[in-house]
């Protein structure tokens, strides 16, 4: 190996040392020697697995790496005097390094080429992950694996923390949901109504609302069982689902008690008939625990623009005591519940 003292300052400890090839190696993998005429004569273990496919040995330095920021030289020649270099290969896939290039002499104090000590910097995962390199790569004083580690180490934590976000989110999510949701027939609950109700009443959006309550459900629960009451129960609310729409809402509020809203439907001939078709489909035998049930539903309902100013609380009253009413009536029967002239339109407030 060449000397890597330069003539003029051999007089101290360790100058003019020479190094073997295998030493080389070991103290710095991406070493690369280039000959004084600009050939390439060794090269670190690491920089040959990077350059993997391209034939060093005797190469011209310029033919295989590109100098990137020389200025205006306007070549690829290694500087005179040596020092900081920026270089990236020619050929795919361009891995770009960094380092430190030291001039070598002969014994005789002659220029004989350069010794360079390269690095990724930077972009030390990209080409870790590129060229998959092992800790083995480096040189053990090398703090880039140490750094890489900890940087994965990192990315890991992040990742981790991400996944628990997001695992608490969806459980969030799952738990409001759930606390909205009735759980025998999957329609929304009590709290689910309150809350729809409310959002419509302050954000000013029309709708009619009815409150449903199933005839004849307690002779099944008292023939049949609770199973059989269950099972009517769950295909009375299929039903119900069946006859509105996606933005309506549609809740169990008792034990066989239903509330829905309407968006929209306000005309109190259109509700009628929406009831009407509601108790036909309800009417239908439904079968349970190996018998034919049959039930009916008795409904009140009304109109939130029937109400200078609706409230929930106002319009549901309303529509209970037209239900029963409808119950009154005989089963299977429709009542339109008219506010009283103080919560009519253009009455003075409460």
């Amino acid at each position: 190996m060449t000397r890597p003292a330069p003539a003029g300052q051999r007089g101290g400890a360790g100058a003019g040392l020479l190094i073997g090839a295998e030493a080389l190696a070991r103290l710095m993998p991406l070493h690369l020697v280039v000959d004084a005429g600009g050939r390439i004569s060794g090269a670190g273990p690491t920089l040959r697995r990077v350059c993997d496919g391209i034939p060093l040995d005797g190469a011209r330095f310029d033919a295989v790496f590109r100098l990137r920021g020389t200025g205006d030289r306007g070549d690829d020649a290694l500087p005179a005097d040596g020092g900081r270099i920026r270089l990236q290969l020619r050929h795919p896939p361009a891995t770009a390094l960094r380092g430190l290039a030291v001039a070598l002499y002969t014994a005789a104090g002659q220029p004989d080429g350069y010794l360079v000590n390269l690095s990724f910097g930077i972009d030390l995962r990209e080409a870790v992950q590129r060229h998959a390199l092992s800790e083995c790569a480096f040189a053990p004083t090398d703090l880039a694996v140490e750094l890489l580690f900890l940087d994965e180490a990192r990315s890991a934590v992040m990742a981790e923390h991400n996944r628990l976000n997001t695992r608490l989110a969806e459980a969030r999510a799952e738990a409001e949901r759930l606390a909205l949701t009735d759980a025998l027939t999957g329609l929304a609950n009590r709290r689910a109504m309150d809350i729809a109700l409310d959002g419509h009443t302050r954000g000013g959006q029309p709708f009619g609302l009815m409150h449903v309550d199933l005839d004849l459900f307690k002779q099944v629960n008292d023939t049949l069982g609770h199973a059989a009451g269950d099972a009517v129960l769950a295909e009375a609310a299929r039903r119900l689902r069946e006859h509105t729409r996606r933005g309506d809402v549609v809740a169990r509020v008792g034990g066989d008690e239903f509330v829905v809203l309407l968006a929209g439907v306000t005309a109190p001939r259109a509700l009628a008939a929406a009831a009407r078709r509601i108790i036909a489909r309800l009417e239908q035998p439904i079968e349970a625990a190996g018998q034919t049930c049959r039930i009916s539903a008795s409904i009140g309902f009304t109109s939130s623009v029937l109400y200078g100013r609706p409230r929930p609380d106002r319009l549901l009253s309303d529509a209970d005591d037209a239900l029963y009413n409808s119950k009154r009536r005989g089963r299977g029967r429709a009542t339109f519940a008219r506010p009283a002239p103080s919560a009519a339109p253009h009455a003075p407030p409460d």
